[in-house]
């Protein structure tokens, strides 16, 4: 899998879902290190969980609501619980995301 990750973060558990990341469990919460080569899409779709992101390299295209925002290195995003998306990686982009179960 590709990426900026350290070795350590590259030792967790790969996630089993549609993009490539290592997962740490957590208490109440998922942390997802992603990587996603350039050109990626990732269709509308929804989560059980509440997610916030935090991108560290590249570039996260993002509709919600037919609205498209653009997050760059240092950008934080949200994704409510239920909520459709879809994301586009234009460029080569990596991310830490947190998925916090709800009640």
């Amino acid at each position: 899998m590709p990426g900026q990750y350290p070795d350590r973060i590259r030792q967790l558990p790969l996630f089993d879902g549609r993009f490539d990341a290592h997962k740490l469990e957590a208490q109440g919460a998922d942390v997802l290190f992603a990587s996603y080569p350039a050109g990626t899409s990732i269709p509308a779709h929804s989560h059980d969980s509440d997610n916030y992101g935090v991108i560290t390299r590249g570039e996260l295209i993002l509709t919600k609501a037919g609205v498209t925002q653009r997050f760059g290195v240092g950008d934080w995003y949200h994704v409510a619980a239920h909520e459709e998306h879809e994301a586009r990686f234009e460029l080569a982009t990596d991310e830490v995301e947190f998925w916090f179960a709800v009640d």
